[in-house]
């Protein structure tokens, strides 16, 4: 398995780290998880819509290896404040409790909760080193840090699941149920199952994963993020509640006047949508904008699928901007310093299509750019952005990225 510069640079800041926090990892293994980039349907997951999507070369390694006890110790260099998180496997905080509202330790809390409650016999601890370039928003951060525990947990206790979806679903648990946060599975999928190469394709009316190769005419072009700055709360803390409650309600009033449908997604047909419009547009109307969003994203997204197939970027590009403005306008789960990174990168000719990214308000926003365009971008950003929003102008960032697998093991780094 190929180790790239990148991963060498990160072990030999994982061993610095290690060496001032005094945690020997001498010998371990490192697992590095990557970040997603979603292609559609952004916020389609807890509506029941098929997605698509890539992983993506911003990642967190961990360095990891059996600690002999039943003790668990973990430093994350991302979050040196909180200094080095100790526990002892069984004995964690209570779910959602106050304690670990404020900390990253939430997450080994969770993974050790979940892994219990799932009927996994966990004796053996691990001492553990942190390091990642995810930004803080947009890319699935939480979620890759949470299968990188749960996996390398289980490897440190020589438990090897076959079922990956049994891995989602818990990677799921530990933010739904323990921490709080009330995300889907797109994140963990798209991670989990991400292969180099590949779009990720799932549906999830049979829980199946299928791998889809970029068409063999589509023209050179760059994944680009552009980081805002801005710090984006615990999704528990975020519109993204409210939008989530908001698309649950109002399955259950279609649910309550005779619409066969376990989600917004199951409204598939033009008939079906203009009754639930005509019947519910008018006493909520931002309800109805809810499904307004997916039922539009959903009939995109086969658009989508097939101009990926072809290579055809510039309708992929074309779409993943329909999205966006649908998310801002519509679903209205975008924020200012997002929609000002996007409005830079529509006036760049070259980029294809930008849009917010993740779970909304702050964090990051996306595009697609050809090739010959990014450096363009970047400097469109560098002189547009730190005059629009001068309170970020020394934490914004922009990331060029790839395509990548989503899970690496390496042994023999340490």
């Amino acid at each position: 398995m190929e180790v790239t510069s990148e991963d060498r640079k990160a072990v030999e800041e994982i061993t610095k780290l290690s060496k001032e926090a005094g945690i020997d990892i001498g010998g371990g293994k490192v697992k590095r998880t990557s970040s997603r980039f979603c292609l559609g349907v952004e916020h389609g997951d807890y509506n029941g819509t098929e997605l698509f999507g890539v992983g993506t070369d911003r990642f967190i390694w961990m360095a990891y290896k059996p600690s002999g006890t039943g003790k668990v110790r973990i430093f994350s260099g991302n979050f040196p404040d909180d200094g080095m998180i100790e526990f002892t496997l069984g004995d964690v905080p209570e779910p959602k409790s106050k304690m670990i509202a404020d900390t990253w330790a939430r997450f080994p809390y969770g993974v050790d909760y979940i892994l219990r409650r799932a009927g996994y016999k966990l004796e053996q601890g691990i001492d553990a080193v942190i390091y990642g370039n995810i930004p803080g928003g947009g890319m699935s951060r939480s979620a890759s840090l949470t299968l990188n525990l749960i996996l390398s947990l289980l490897d440190a206790n020589g438990i090897e699941e076959q079922d990956q979806f049994k891995i989602v679903d818990m990677a799921q648990q530990v933010e739904n149920d323990y921490i709080g946060s009330p995300c889907g599975k797109l994140d963990q999928i798209m991670i989990l199952f991400a292969r180099e190469g590949f779009g990720t394709y799932y549906n999830p009316k049979d829980r199946k994963v299928e791998y889809i190769p970029l068409g063999q005419k589509a023209e050179d072009f760059c994944i680009v993020v552009m980081d805002t700055g801005t710090v984006r709360p615990g999704l528990e803390k975020s519109t993204y509640k409210i939008r989530r409650a908001e698309c649950e309600k109002l399955v259950a009033m279609l649910q309550r006047t005779g619409y066969d449908i376990s989600c917004l997604a199951d409204i598939k047909t033009d008939g079906v949508y203009e009754k639930a419009l005509a019947q519910f547009a008018g006493p909520h109307p931002d309800l109805t904008d809810r499904l307004r969003y997916i039922f539009h994203a959903q009939r995109r997204f086969y658009e989508m699928l097939d101009a990926w197939k072809q290579g055809n970027i510039e309708t992929v590009g074309r779409i993943f901007r329909a999205d966006g403005i649908g998310l801002r306008d519509t679903y209205k789960i975008s924020g200012p310093e997002l929609e000002t990174m996007c409005d830079i990168a529509r006036a760049v000719p070259g980029c294809l299509g930008e849009r917010m990214l993740g779970g909304g308000d702050k964090g990051a926003a996306g595009a697609l750019v050809k090739a010959e365009a990014v450096d363009a971008l970047r400097t469109a950003v560098d002189t547009a952005y730190p005059r629009s929003r001068p309170d970020f102008a020394d934490k914004y960032a922009v990331h060029i990225c790839k395509p990548v697998a989503g899970v690496r093991l390496y042994d023999n780094l340490l």
